[in-house]
């Protein structure tokens, strides 16, 4: 027996928003047209967002914009928000849109629960959107997994990088940043 599944475009996925079917405080995601729960953060992962939002916004200076947590726009059915969007500047800080793949540098996922869903799932529906430069930081084996050259199977070339690794963004390859900088412990 066949199942069919209907899936929601972001337009019905933003009406059902509105109407308050998904409450303006809950923590979910369009993927590929299902709306997705996501994990509860904790005090690690949230400290090292913003910790990894201010160092990348120093790297990069004013050439382009580092977003939080906020939504991106890869296609009709997915409205995914990753823990940090590298993105092409734009003066209104996209007031008219989400940013939308050719407007997209750099992806980032903080994981601490979450490693399968993002080495897999995610990276699956980010390379399907084309996303050239997706990362994500392994809390808890202080890794950095990088994927890079993005089929519609899947991403061509994918490494995992040691605490000790260095690693620049294919947008800004003047731009060195280390894996422990990124991973270092937070003092209090």
């Amino acid at each position: 027996m066949i199942v069919e599944v209907r899936l929601l475009s972001v337009e019905e996925y933003h009406k059902m928003g509105e109407s308050g079917i998904i409450a303006a405080d809950e923590e979910v995601e369009l993927i590929e047209g299902q709306v997705i729960t996501k994990p509860m953060k904790g005090t690690t992962h949230s400290a090292l967002n913003k910790y990894l939002e201010k160092l990348l916004e120093n790297r990069l200076q004013d050439a382009a914009l580092v977003r939080v947590q906020d939504p991106v726009r890869l296609d009709s059915y997915s409205e995914p928000e990753p823990d940090i969007a590298v993105v092409l500047s734009d003066p209104f800080y996209y007031v008219s849109h989400h940013p939308t793949p050719p407007e997209i540098y750099l992806i980032v996922e903080i994981a601490d629960t979450t490693l399968k869903r993002d080495t897999e799932f995610k990276a699956n529906v980010y390379a399907k959107a084309g996303i050239n430069d997706y990362w994500v930081l392994d809390l808890t084996n202080r890794k950095l997994y990088v994927f890079r050259e993005p089929t519609t199977t899947g991403y061509q070339n994918q490494q995992i990088l040691s605490d000790d690794a260095t690693i620049s963004p294919v947008a800004f390859p003047n731009i060195t940043i280390s894996v422990s900088e990124m991973l270092r412990p937070l003092t209090l």
